[in-house]
Formats: structure tokens, sequence, C-alpha cells
């Protein structure tokens, strides 16, 4: 890709489909919107939660090789996670690892996630994709998670509140 940057990450490709989460959505917001609300700390820390949840903490450091690092807060605990950006391809495609930081060596599996976004008259097809998960009983609650991640940042745009 043209303009692209990545470096490489362990994982091989494909994955059998109960390792693999995917979820699709479509936001009415152009590419370079939506891009943008994932590659500013500020702003993602602004929807990037599940219900219930607030973000008190959100850091990164948005280029290859760069980090991040986030909280999310339900009823007083803290739920930390991180990663490294492993390819970021302005406004299609960001690619980045994602690790809890529980302390439960199960809970906290390093998984690759991908994000594409692909405009659609005006609007932006969005598709994510995170593997490898051990069960599909792992996979499904972080389908939970994203699910509702995604629905706040769906919210977010609607709302206007994109600067």
């Amino acid at each position: 890709m043209k303009g692209a940057r990545t470096m490489a990450f362990a994982f091989s490709h494909p994955m059998p489909s109960g390792q693999v989460l995917s979820l699709t959505r479509v936001f009415d917001a152009p590419p370079e919107l939506v891009f943008r609300l994932w590659s500013d700390p500020q702003l993602a820390q602004q929807w990037w939660r599940p219900d219930g949840y607030t973000t008190p903490f959100f850091e990164m450091d948005f280029r290859v090789c760069g980090a991040y690092r986030y909280a999310i807060r339900k009823d007083g605990q803290d739920g930390w996670a991180h990663g490294i950006y492993q390819e970021i391809s302005a406004p299609s495609r960001l690619v980045f690892s994602f690790q809890w930081d529980s302390g439960d060596a199960a809970h906290d599996a390093l998984t690759l996630v991908t994000v594409t976004f692909q405009a659609q008259a005006g609007k932006t097809l969005l598709t994510f994709r995170q593997e490898p998960f051990a069960s599909v009983e792992r996979r499904d609650g972080h389908a939970i998670g994203w699910g509702q991640v995604l629905d706040r940042l769906a919210l977010h745009i609607t709302s206007g509140e994109t600067e």
C-alpha cells in the first residue's frame, strides 16, 4: 500500500474461525473522520469503552511501533490494556496488538487487531478483526465488549462531538 507503514507480527493466517472475532459496522461519516477518532487519544478517550464504563486514562504514541495504554473503570475497578501499532495506513487500515493487564495469563493473551475503513457513499464500512482466541467463550466475551465500543463510537459520531 502506498504510504503504509508496517512492522512484522508473529501470527500466521488463516486462523480457525473459532479463534477469530469479526465485527462490521457502517458509520455515517467519511473514513477520514472515523480513522481520526481511532488515532487521537483525546478523541478515543471519549468513546473507547463498553457500556457502564468510563475511560479515565488513554495515552497513545500513534506511529508504527508506538504504544497505546488505557484504563476502563466500572464500580471503582480499573481494567488496563495496552498494545503496539503494527501498521498505520491512513485512512484505510490500522493493525495493532491488544493485551489486557489483569495478571491472569489466560485473560491477558496477546491478540492482533485489524481495523479497516472503507468508503461507502459518504459513509464508512468498518471491519474489526481480532485474533487468535484460545476459546470461543473468550472470543464471544470480546465480541460483546468490542460491539459495545463500536456502538458507542457510532453514538459519538452522530452526536457531532468529533473535534
